[in-house]
């Protein structure tokens, strides 16, 4: 045994066995085990929050998607009432137009008609001012060649008989 006790493999394997036995008696690896379920725990509890913020992100995001969609049909409603409004305006607006070029037309209408009784009135009383002027031009012609009437020159005696 005297060759044991100078071996250095024996004295290693001594050691180790004093190493494990003091761990074990100090309690060592319950302690590594409970530090092991400790961070597994902690590594459990992280993954159950990433977990749970990952189902929140997901949920989240279906919820932004359903707005977005909502979003866009109501977009998509408010563009088609602003088209029909659009072309009820445009109809109306062309309504509107095509009954104020009748008015207007009917004005202009009426206004020629005026022109035309104003001018035609007009061109009467040009004709009758000419027309007397021309009779006015012939009894003085006449007058001037007849001298003297003998129907004017009797009822200028008569006058004179009259007057006294």
């Amino acid at each position: 045994m005297d060759f044991l006790l100078q071996d250095a493999h024996f004295w290693e394997g001594v050691g180790l066995v004093l190493l494990v036995a003091g761990l074990i008696w100090l309690k060592a690896p319950k302690m590594a085990v409970s530090a092991l379920d400790a961070r597994a725990q902690r590594i459990q509890a992280q993954l159950d929050e990433a977990t749970k913020l990952r189902e929140e992100a997901q949920q989240l995001l279906a919820d932004i998607k359903a707005q977005r969609e909502a979003s866009e049909r109501q977009a998509e409603e408010m563009l088609a009432i602003a088209k029909a409004e659009a072309e009820r305006l445009a109809a109306e607006a062309k309504v509107k137009l095509e009954e104020q070029i009748k008015r207007r037309g009917e004005l202009a209408e009426r206004r020629i008609a005026l022109a035309q009784s104003q001018a035609a009135g007009e061109v009467k009383a040009a004709a009758a001012e000419l027309a007397a002027q021309a009779a006015e031009a012939v009894l003085a012609a006449r007058l001037t060649a007849a001298k003297s009437d003998p129907l004017i020159d009797a009822a200028v005696g008569q006058v004179a008989t009259k007057l006294q």
